[in-house]
Parts: C-alpha cells; sequence; structure tokens
C-alpha cells in the first residue's frame, strides 16, 4: 500500500481509531488555546540539559556529512533590550566584556574548525542580539579569524542589523565580506506600539537604513513587523504594513507578540493586544497574497516578480535544518548533528545572561573541544524533528524524503496526522503533507502539539532564569 493510503486509511481498526479521537481531542485544545508557541526549532533549548556525558567534537562531527554544512554565529549584545526580547542578550553591555566576548570566539571558531576537520561552509548567519552593535574594525576582525580557520564557501551570508546602527559605513564592510542578506527589525511604523513594546521609536532611523541598504545593492533584504501589539488595530497594521511595503523589502515577516517569561513586557503585564492576533494575521497574509508575495511559512513572505519568485530570493539556498548540520558559534548558539543538539546554558535575565557570557569569554581551548548541554535525539525524536521542521513550512513534509531517510512511512510513525486531515488543517498527495491556508494560520498551535511527551516535561520542568 502506498504511504498516501495507508495514511487516509488510518482509523480502520477501532485501536487506531481510538489514538487518533485522542490525539484530535488533543490538538482541538491546542487549536482553543491559539498562539500556544513559536516553534523554529525542534526541541525547544528549554528543553537541554547538562550532558552526563561530555561529547569530544572532533568524534561527535565525524560521522557527519560535512560537505554542505551551515555556520550560526551569535552575537548577544544589543543598543538597549526591547521589551518584547527574551532571547539570548544583553544591551549596552561594557566595552571589556564585548572584547572578551571577541577573544573567546576566537578560540572557539580554532577549535571548533579542528574538530570538523575536512569541512564545507555553504551557508552563513550572523544573529543576535544585534551584530551591527560591533564596530567596522571588530565585525572585519572576525570574519578574518573565520575564513582563516573555516573553509567558508558560502553564496549566502545573512546579518541582523538595528536601524540606529545600519550605518553606511558598516553596511560597506558587510557587502566587502561577502554578505547578501540584510535584516532588520522594523516592528512598527506607530509611535504609541513602539512604546508599548518599550521599543525606541525609529521611523527615520529605517528609512535612512533602508535607503543605505538599497544603495550598496544588497541582493537580499528582510524587514520585520510585529502584530498583536498593544493598542494596536486593524487600521494602525495596515498603516506599519503598507509603509513597509512601500519600501520594497525582497522578504518580510510577520511575527505574532508573545509576552514571554522574564521579559519587560511580562513584568509589565501588557498583554492586552493579543487577542487580536488571529484577525490581525488574516489581514497581513491578505494584504501581502495582493501586493504579490508568496507564503512560506506562517511568517515568512516572499516577494514576487512577473509571478516567480525574485531573483534575490531564487539565488539563495534555502536552509533546512532538518537536513544539513548547523555549526553554532557563540554562547547563543546551537549546534546541530542528526543525533546531538548542544550550546551553552540559556538564559533570559541580565544577570544570568551576563554570567554566561563571562564564563564564556574565560574558556580555554580545551573547554571549547566538547558538547557539555544540549539535547540526544533518538530516532524517534529524529523523525519527530523532521516533521516538524518540514510541515510548518509549505511545500511541507517531502514523503519519499522521509522514508529513504528513516526507513519507515510518515503513516506509521505519526498516525495522529490524520487529525489534520479529517480537520482541512492538511492536505496530502502523492509526494506532500501540507497543512492548508487554515492549518498555516494555526501552525502556532499544531507545533506544539506535536512534540514529545518527554520534550513537554523537559520545557515544563526548566528553571528559567
Amino acid at each position: 500500500m502506498s504511504q498516501s493510503a495507508q495514511l487516509h486509511s488510518i482509523g480502520s481498526k477501532s485501536s487506531m481509531q481510538a489514538d487518533v479521537s485522542l490525539k484530535e481531542n488533543d490538538l482541538q485544545a491546542y487549536l482553543q488555546q491559539g498562539y500556544a508557541a513559536y516553534t523554529y526549532a525542534y526541541p525547544h533549548k528549554s528543553a537541554y540539559r547538562a550532558l552526563e556525558n561530555p561529547v569530544p567534537l572532533d568524534a561527535l562531527w565525524q560521522s557527519e556529512a560535512r560537505d554542505d554544512l551551515f555556520l550560526y554565529l551569535h552575537v548577544p549584545f544589543c543598543h538597549y533590550r526591547c521589551g518584547f526580547c527574551n532571547l539570548f542578550a544583553l544591551g549596552a553591555p561594557k566595552a571589556e566584556l564585548v572584547d572578551g566576548y571577541l577573544l573567546g570566539l576566537q578560540r572557539q571558531i580554532k577549535v571548533t574548525a579542528r574538530a570538523l576537520s575536512a569541512h564545507r561552509l555553504t551557508r552563513m548567519a550572523i544573529g543576535g542580539g544585534t551584530p551591527s552593535y560591533l564596530s567596522v574594525a571588530q565585525f572585519e576582525w572576525l570574519m578574518d579569524h573565520l575564513r582563516q580557520n573555516f573553509q567558508l564557501d558560502a553564496t549566502n551570508i545573512a546579518i541582523e542589523v538595528a536601524p540606529e546602527s545600519a550605518d553606511v559605513q558598516r553596511l560597506r564592510s558587510y557587502k566587502a565580506a561577502g554578505v547578501t542578506r540584510i535584516s532588520m527589525g522594523v516592528q512598527s511604523f506607530i509611535d504609541h506600539e513602539m512604546d508599548a513594546l518599550a521599543r525606541p521609536r525609529q521611523r527615520d532611523a529605517v528609512l535612512a537604513a533602508v535607503d543605505a541598504v538599497r544603495s550598496l545593492d544588497f541582493a537580499q533584504l528582510n524587514l520585520d513587523l510585529i502584530y498583536g501589539i498593544e493598542g494596536q488595530t486593524d487600521r494602525s497594521f495596515l498603516s506599519s504594513l503598507t509603509s513597509v511595503l512601500s519600501l520594497q523589502p525582497d522578504e518580510l515577516y510577520l511575527y505574532p507578540l508573545y509576552v514571554r517569561r522574564l521579559t519587560g513586557l511580562a513584568k509589565a503585564d501588557r498583554t492586552r493586544g493579543l487577542q487580536q492576533r488571529a484577525q490581525l494575521y488574516q489581514i497581513g497574509v491578505e494584504c501581502l497574497r495582493a501586493a504579490g508575495y508568496e507564503q512560506c511559512s506562517t511568517r515568512m513572505f516572499r516577494k514576487r516578480e512577473s509571478g516567480v519568485l525574485s531573483k534575490a530570493s531564487d539565488t539563495a539556498p534555502e536552509f533546512a535544518c532538518q537536513s544539513i548540520g548547523t555549526v553554532g558559534l557563540g554562547p547563543g548558539a546551537r549546534s546541530y548533528t542528526r543525533a546531538l543538539h548542544y550550546s551553552e546554558e540559556y538564559a533570559v535575565s541580565r544577570s544570568a545572561s551576563s554570567a554566561i557570557v563571562q564564563a564564556y569569554n574565560a574558556r580555554g581551548e580545551a573547554e571549547f573541544a566538547t558538547a557539555r548541554y544540549g539535547f540526544v535525539l533518538d530516532d524517534e525524536e529524529q523523525k519527530r524533528r523532521f516533521l516538524l521542521q518540514s510541515l510548518l513550512i509549505w511545500p511541507g513534509v517531502d514523503l519519499a524524503e522521509f522514508r529513504s531517510r528513516f526507513g519507515s512511512d510518515l503513516s506509521t510513525d505519526f498516525p495522529q496526522l490524520q487529525s489534520l486531515l479529517a480537520l482541512d488543517l492538511a492536505v496530502l498527495t502523492v509526494s506532500k503533507l501540507s497543512l492548508t491556508d487554515a492549518g498555516m494560520a494555526q501552525a502556532d498551535a499544531i507545533g506544539p502539539w506535536l512534540y514529545s511527551d518527554s520534550v513537554r516535561h523537559q520545557m515544563q520542568d526548566y528553571d528559567w532564569r
């Protein structure tokens, strides 16, 4: 029987019917909850723990395919800390902490490159925090060390910038370093909404930064907006969205506001706009599709030109972390191998984040040579990760790739997926399982519904600090 037939035939036995019914009831509970969590990676970092037996990096990576790797470098510093941010980042750090961090990165770069042995990095992103917090000299020093140690053949290099630091001098240094994609958070063009986010008003800075990016002809410009802000209305959201569209970004991300624990908004109990998120999402989708953007996920939209994706999007190889390995540098970065995800510890508060950075800065080369904190993925968790990282992005799960990689059928491993079909949240073809428009609108509920019980328990028991 084909996989399509198998998936459609789930429930033919009474035991399977009972299981599907139970899972569907669980799904309904998540759907009623609505925006449960943003599944940008699986498992979530709050499921990570100290490893019982630290793993030498050279032994870990030798069993991995290393001719097509993604490099992620984390800069945990910002000019200020936004009220909604729960990323691992420090606002306005002391200069000596930043200098010490760069020296720590230098040691980690050297050790990691040595552990990888023969390798090739085909994609790279610098995130944060705010990488443009670094001076031109610091950025160029860092890129020199990356190129001296790694086989960096990336034709797609992305960097995140803040409007106030995306000046011409920095952007020129990024262009010279081979950066192809600039990503910048706008969040809103409405002053009282920026105040509600505890973020400076930056309309003029955004416009100047976009002009500078365009003058240097970067291949891709991505801009971000947030919806669900306290005091935001349909009209004000559309006003911001229209203003952003006038800047003609190649990509645009729409982020629903999440008020996460330990953030400034959580401490101030600023949650009064959250009930509008579903309505604003639909308004945003309709507006962007009418403007010629293709929806790729619940957040990501790409500009189309004459009925096809823009040249900038075509030339940027898609990153699929479920298919290729990720090498992470810096305490806020995660590294992904098939059976182990590893990183440094995670924190949100300033005191805990500062302590982690200081410990990182003091680490010697020998300490960078092992993975000591992370999550071990058994076969079931590897399958679940592949499912989640594929299903929540269009075009969806490639059934043949799943079978080729794991030697089993998606239908056998995840019979609860029948619930998505029954509720018209997903559609099945001979080659793919994909979310429908209705399913994509519920992606932030469907993702957590598919988490394993063990991951849920780890996340619930996590000691937030």
